[in-house]
């Protein structure tokens, strides 16, 4: 190793190591040339004396003359050569950081132990890289790591260098490109010209390219600048991906991206590049738990009213960085509260904060607070009844900042679905239309407010109808595609025709109205029957403003009410 890194070390300062030399020969010659001049002069005459003096001081202030007009120059020139000159666009100012420098192991990587263990089998093929060999297996050149934004993508490349030991360079793809053409690939030749130096000198270097979708993206035909520059940096990466088959070093390439893995050029995806992915998921429930119990660990709570498992169901689809972030607005409330530690209030704050946004005082007079707690209280009411796949976790008829309402009704998933069958579907729209039933029943009229609900259950019910065969008339197939088909047969046509009839249109149209119609009718006749818990809802959030889970469940049990079962 320690060879290694003396070559390498001649290999980037050979030019110095030269310079350096040559000044202690010319250094030795002046020695010499003085040691020999001050003796003959000693052996001159006292007239002879006198005109070498006067010479050598003429000589001297030519020289020093001679310095001070080049000294500066040649100093100017040398710093604009070592900052990269004229190829300064391409510089990289990325530099690598060892791996036990990270100091992110396993014990840090929580919340997705799924690819966890892909994780840890990528470590072992690079660090048992000989064994691999013996037995003619081929060394791991690319990993892919897809999954939703927060959960820990960038935290996993980091652990796998700690853990592998070895140096690791970090850049985003939005970094290659450049309004410059040829800039990014020259900045991935220039990055991967580092790592295979790097991995000379320490064993072996890891190349984390985040966000790949920037640069990996689908190679397009179009001649714009902007294309051709990224399709150039693209298949730079290639090559480079490619060249490092035929070579010796221990270079393991990782990609990290939110997008769809078939928004990736299929180059990229073929084997010998990012041929190893892996998918970095939500957590799940046991995993959630996990989670709050580490970041619980940074800061003071109050063990007593703090329960991690209530925690991990209250956060149902949210990712390791949406749990970490909840911590930490939870320990700023803490402080601005006065208090000493987070107790369960700081979190149902924290929640409310980042899902709803800051509460926004806004002065209603009466008959807008009624018409507001009447909408909300529809919302309620349906949602209990015909959306058992939900809790109703609060009602406000406080306005927030986050998104502009002037009350809502949250839900909460009761547990974690990943497939939405018909039933809920059509719970979804019911509880939308929860609202303009209740102002209807109530208030004999509708507001403006129905508008968020109305677009998003005539968006589920035109899903079910046009997407996925759960109309009445047994139409099969996903009318969308038709809709909106290329008008030719390349594939870059921006042209768009439909190739469904009106005859098709009107049908699939008349079921989606018909599946809203239902979902009212239903509605309408739950609120009817249960119009004094409607008005009791109504009348606590006048009063109150807000109401939580809890408080929401015991009106609910106060009117002998049972939720039915999923």
């Amino acid at each position: 190793m320690n060879w290694r890194k003396t070559k390498l070390f001649i290999k980037f300062h050979w030019v110095a190591i030269c310079v350096s030399i040559f000044s202690v020969i010319v250094i030795i010659a002046l020695t010499i040339f003085l040691r020999n001049a001050v003796l003959a002069w000693r052996a001159s005459e006292s007239y002879m004396k006198t005109s070498m003096l006067a010479q050598t001081g003429i000589t001297f202030l030519m020289f020093m003359l001679i310095q001070i007009v080049t000294m500066p120059l040649a100093g100017i020139m040398w710093i604009w050569i070592m900052n990269g000159g004229a190829a300064n666009f391409t510089r990289l100012h990325k530099k690598a950081i060892k791996g036990k420098e990270i100091s992110i192991g396993w014990k840090d990587v929580i919340g997705m132990e799924a690819a966890k263990q892909e994780a840890m089998e990528v470590v072992r093929l690079i660090t048992d890289r000989a064994q691999l060999q013996r037995i003619g297996g081929k060394i791991l050149r690319g990993i892919l790591m897809i999954g939703p934004p927060g959960c820990g993508k960038t935290y996993m490349a980091k652990a796998i260098a700690t853990e592998a030991d070895i140096p690791f360079i970090s850049m985003s793809g939005s970094e290659f490109v450049e309004m410059y053409v040829g800039v990014g690939a020259s900045r991935v030749r220039k990055l991967f010209k580092r790592a295979r130096n790097i991995a000379e000198s320490e064993g072996g270097c890891i190349i984390f390219i985040d966000e790949l979708d920037a640069v990996g993206r689908q190679r397009s035909a179009a001649n714009s600048g902007g294309a051709q520059e990224t399709n150039s940096t693209l298949n730079q990466l290639l090559v480079e991906m490619d060249g490092l088959k035929e070579k010796a070093e221990n270079i393991v390439t990782i990609g990290a991206t939110n997008a769809p893995e078939s928004f990736l050029d299929s180059a990229l995806l073929r084997p010998g590049r990012f041929d190893r992915k892996i998918y970095v998921d939500l957590p799940n429930l046991e995993e959630r738990e996990e989670l709050f119990k580490y970041y619980l660990k940074e800061v003071k709570y109050d063990e007593s009213s703090l329960d991690t498992s209530r925690l991990a169901r209250l956060a149902v689809e949210k990712s390791p960085a949406d749990i970490a972030n909840l911590i930490q607005e939870s320990a700023l409330i803490a402080v601005r509260n006065k208090k000493e530690k987070i107790g369960m209030k700081e979190i149902m704050e924290a929640i409310d904060r980042i899902e709803m946004g800051i509460k926004h005082k806004i002065v209603f007079n009466e008959e807008e607070r009624k018409k507001i707690a009447y909408h909300e209280a529809g919302h309620a009411v349906a949602t209990y009844f015909l959306q058992p796949f939900d809790d109703v976790f609060k009602i406000s008829i406080i306005s927030r900042t986050g998104e502009g309402f002037l009350g809502m009704m949250v839900p909460h998933p009761r547990e974690e679905l990943h497939i939405h069958t018909k039933e809920k579907l059509l719970g979804k729209i019911k509880s939308c239309l929860g609202s303009y039933a209740a102002e209807k029943l109530k208030l004999g009229t509708t507001t403006t407010g129905v508008f968020n609900d109305f677009r998003t259950a005539m968006r589920n019910a035109h899903q079910m109808v046009w997407e996925l065969g759960m109309g009445k008339s047994g139409l099969v197939g996903s009318y969308v595609l038709l809709e909106t088909m290329p008008s030719g047969t390349s594939r870059f046509a921006e042209e768009k025709v439909s190739y469904l009839s009106e005859k098709i249109k009107e049908q699939l149209n008349n079921e989606t109205q018909e599946i809203l119609q239902e979902c009212l009718k239903e509605v309408e006749e739950l609120l009817t029957k249960e119009s004094a818990l409607l008005d009791r809802f109504a009348q606590e959030l006048l009063a109150k403003e807000e109401l939580d889970y809890d408080q929401i469940e015991a009106i609910f049990k106060e009117h002998n009410k049972t939720r039915p079962s999923i």
